[in-house]
């Protein structure tokens, strides 16, 4: 695991870059909302990092602005859109010739997806959690990046209604994973969602809607 500042739209970036053997995708990884203390350490961004490298990818999770020792300040998950890109520059730049990932948690599956929807970079997209009940999701039905959901069956920010609901928007070709967890944060499930994590990264196919339990 290595330490790094990449640059940024708002100033420099803290950054964490970890591979295990040689790597076969490269992975950037969003945390969780910063203003409700969500920083790439955060442990269900840690157990998707932790996923991805045993699938054989390269995993550069960092900080959005504002957050950690990054620059910057809190921008509403905007200007963290170009926080996310600039990490994929800094991944592709890294690691050339790879097929570039997004995955995120919670505010930062929002952030990665959308970003992720209109740059050509990204092969695929894993979202953790996303808070299905707040937002407009609209975006999703113009959005052909192929994408994989995440999300805990007792999720309080999106119930298994609103995230049904916004999978059956979401455009093709896409799939949803749901994991039996106590809450959100996926309370008594980590082992269960790492793994997920690992199967998802480990196939090209998409099954569409699966349960994963403990």
């Amino acid at each position: 695991m290595a330490t790094l500042f990449i640059p940024g739209p708002s100033g420099r970036l803290e950054a964490l870059l970890e591979h295990e053997g040689p790597a076969r995708m490269a992975v950037v990884v969003c945390h969780p909302h910063p203003q409700h203390g969500g920083t790439m350490r955060n442990n269900v961004t840690h157990r998707i990092a932790r996923g991805a490298r045993r699938a054989g990818a390269a995993v550069l999770r960092f900080n959005f602005r504002g957050a950690g020792q990054s620059a910057g300040e809190y921008d509403q998950g905007i200007g963290e859109q170009d926080d996310f890109r600039a990490a994929l520059t800094c991944l592709g730049e890294q690691y050339p010739g790879l097929p570039l990932l997004a995955a995120g948690f919670s505010f930062g599956a929002r952030v990665s997806l959308r970003a992720s929807c209109s740059d050509p970079r990204v092969t695929r997209v894993i979202a953790v959690g996303l808070p299905a009940g707040v937002g407009d999701w609209n975006f999703l039905a113009r959005c052909s990046r192929p994408k994989h959901f995440v999300h805990s069956t007792r999720d309080q920010f999106g119930s298994r209604e609103q995230m049904e609901a916004l999978f059956a928007l979401a455009a093709e070709p896409k799939d949803l994973t749901w994991v039996e967890a106590q809450d959100h944060f996926f309370e008594g499930a980590l082992d269960p969602l790492e793994e997920t994590v690992f199967q998802i990264l480990s196939t090209d196919g998409f099954s569409r809607t699966a349960d994963s339990r403990r």
